[in-house]
């Protein structure tokens, strides 16, 4: 009769789980969560000194405040540790099942094809969103709470960044393990990806070169009328003239970093 196997349960660090492999990225990722981290036992001693200071009728608005200010920057910074230690929670009755290579290969279309999209869309959106509160100065609601909230919003914007490089590092990490992650192949194995950033890169620029040329008056609605931001029909589809110019720009950016890696050859 065989004899039954022992379970050794161990508690491990997860960004030291898989570190031979980590590159860079990963690890800048792991070493800026690690501080990161020490926000949550920071939140705990506010909620707790909250309570306390609410019982004994002292209530401090500028608490509750930085009780959401820790919790946001804390969750978006684990965000990018997830990513990199791949301690996400996933939700998947197939993936277990699959093999070696066609797991890496699905978690390379979930990250680049779909999760980094979207981050870049947040990236985008919180732009706008931080400038807006920098401009207006924006604080509480609470004339005890804690003021200069846009140093909050502008913080998100940057988490976004932060978020989009454990994704692009993570990547890179999985292509090796299929092929030589030369830059050419980075970047056509991540098309959507590159073709957004292309796409935001050429609007800004295109923005600011058409702002420093307005003429006198004009408002930011007025310089994003602009005929560089208008959009051609094509059969019964329309396309902007700035996401041609994302797409364009993408593939050239593969074709001249699939030139320098011939001559590196």
């Amino acid at each position: 009769m065989a004899e039954p196997e022992e379970f050794v349960a161990a508690i491990s660090d997860p960004g030291e789980i898989g570190r031979a492999e980590h590159n860079r990225g990963d690890r800048f990722v792991v070493w800026v969560s690690n501080v990161a981290a020490w926000l949550f036992p920071i939140l705990m001693l506010v909620i707790c000194a909250q309570v306390v200071l609410r019982q004994l009728g002292h209530n401090q608005a500028w608490m509750d405040d930085l009780q959401w200010w820790l919790y946001g920057a804390a969750v978006l910074m684990g965000i990018a540790y997830a990513v990199t230690t791949n301690s996400h929670v996933r939700v998947d009755i197939f993936y277990d099942n699959f093999e070696t290579r066609k797991r890496i290969r699905t978690d390379i279309l979930g990250l680049v094809w779909l999760f980094l999209p979207f981050i870049i869309l947040c990236w985008d959106v919180t732009f706008d969103y931080a400038l807006t509160s920098i401009h207006a100065d924006e604080g509480s609601d609470s004339p005890n709470g804690l003021h200069n909230l846009w140093l909050l919003k502008s913080f998100m914007n940057v988490a976004f960044i932060f978020i989009a490089i454990a994704i692009w590092a993570a990547y890179v990490r999985l292509l090796s393990m299929l092929t030589r992650p030369a830059l050419w192949k980075q970047l056509l194995f991540a098309f959507p990806s590159v073709a957004y950033i292309m796409n935001l890169a050429f609007y800004y620029a295109a923005f600011g070169v058409a702002w420093l040329l307005r003429e006198d008056g004009a408002s930011a609605r007025d310089v994003g009328r602009s005929a560089i931001f208008g959009a051609f029909e094509f059969s019964v589809h329309e396309m902007r003239y700035t996401v041609l110019a994302g797409l364009v720009l993408a593939v050239a950016a593969i074709f001249v970093a699939r030139l320098f890696d011939r001559g590196e050859a």
